[in-house]
Order: C-alpha cells, then structure tokens, then sequence
C-alpha cells in the first residue's frame, strides 16, 4: 500500500543515525510487547504479513508519530479487536474482564526458543516456470494498491536487471488478507541509483530488491 511506512528513498527525513551501543529494548515495555506480538502470532488466529498490514495501515501523523514497538501495539490492539479477543473497555483496564472464544492454540514458556529457532519457512513447491532469468531486463510495475504490498513505492516504473531466482515462497499480498497463500517466484533485481533518482545519483551504486513475479513486466 501507500503509506508513511513506505519511507525507502523518500527525501525530508535526514540521514538514518544509528543508536551508538543501543540496547535492543528501550524500556520493559518493549520487550513486553514483542513477547505478546510473538505469542498471539503463535496462535494461528493471523499470519505475519497480515501483523505488518496492520501496522502500517494507519494514518501517517499517527504512524509517524509514534515509536517503533508503539506501532506493533497498535497494530496487535488492532488484530485483537477485529477479532473480538479483546474489548475496548479490557485495553483500557489491561486486564481480561470476561470470558471470550479461545485461541486456536498457544505458545508454552518451554516452547518459545525451539518456536524461534524453527522460523516459518515460505519456500513453496513451484506450479509454472519462472518467467524471468538472471540477466533479464525487468521493470516494476507502477501500481499503488490500498492493500499490504511489499514492492518499495521507489523502484515502480524503474528498470533493473534480474540478479538471482529465489523459487517461489508465500505471496504476502494475497496471505495478508486471507486469500491463500499464492505462491509467487521471488527475485532479487538490481536498479542502478541513476534509474531511481536521476543523473546526479552516484553512478557507483545500485539498490538490490527482492520482487515478486507479479511486480514486474519484462522491460521494453
């Protein structure tokens, strides 16, 4: 989709500054939240790219404002309320104040590391051919879905060059919103800087993408 999470190459907000020795938590809070965000993912009442839709499908003074873990609260609050395992009147007290449907299944203590250390593969078994072969001239489609995308708004209409074929994994565009898992061969294509922002980029550098097949369209 379009919104303010979609900030790659995007002017106006200075140079990314990293933390010198930041803690990977900033305060108890945060590492609350993850634990939660990663326990009702465990679930299986929703997938990952329907967690990242739902954190970036805010508006963007909300979103822009806010921290990074304040944003995956939001969207968890989100996924709870539109799944009624949470009232309104419950997030405000942050406790349970009547009983609701249970969970599909859930995350024990002891389970948690072997759960982390296992991930959830998205490889797939292929259906068709892979349309497209390294050294293959490719542009992305220039399109601006409201719905969850993983095509960066900087490299639409731009032309690159296939550099590698990652077989087909789960198509997060489809598996956000409930509509199967589709899966989509994955590529990884190579835009020089000049093709995405002009004869004054550094003629040294290209920005490498990993796009789904239906993104792109042999270039002309």
């Amino acid at each position: 989709m379009n919104g303010a999470h979609d900030m790659g190459g995007a002017h106006g907000f200075g140079p990314v500054c990293p933390e010198p020795d930041e803690p990977v938590f900033h305060g108890e809070w945060e590492r609350r939240v993850l634990a939660l965000t990663l326990a009702m993912g465990a679930t299986g009442e929703w997938n990952l790219d329907t967690t990242r839709f739902a954190r970036e499908n805010r508006p963007p003074a909300q979103y822009l404002g806010m921290s990074y873990y304040e944003i995956w609260l939001a969207g968890l609050e989100a996924l709870l309320s539109q799944r009624g395992l949470v009232t309104p009147d419950e997030m405000a007290a942050g406790r349970s104040l009547a009983r609701t449907a249970p969970v599909k299944r859930t995350l024990a203590a002891a389970d948690v590391v072997p759960a982390l250390r296992k991930g959830s593969p998205t490889n797939r078994d292929p259906s068709r051919p892979a349309r497209f072969g390294p050294g293959i001239l490719v542009r992305a489609k220039n399109i601006h879905p409201s719905t969850h995308t993983r095509l960066p708004r900087y490299v639409r209409g731009r032309v690159g060059t296939v550099q590698l074929v990652h077989g087909c994994h789960v198509f997060p565009d489809a598996h956000a919103h409930g509509l199967g898992e589709d899966p989509q061969w994955l590529y990884t294509v190579s835009f020089d800087a000049r093709e995405l922002w002009g004869p004054d980029a550094d003629p040294t550098s290209s920005v490498s993408v990993d796009a789904f097949e239906p993104y792109l369209e042999p270039a002309p």
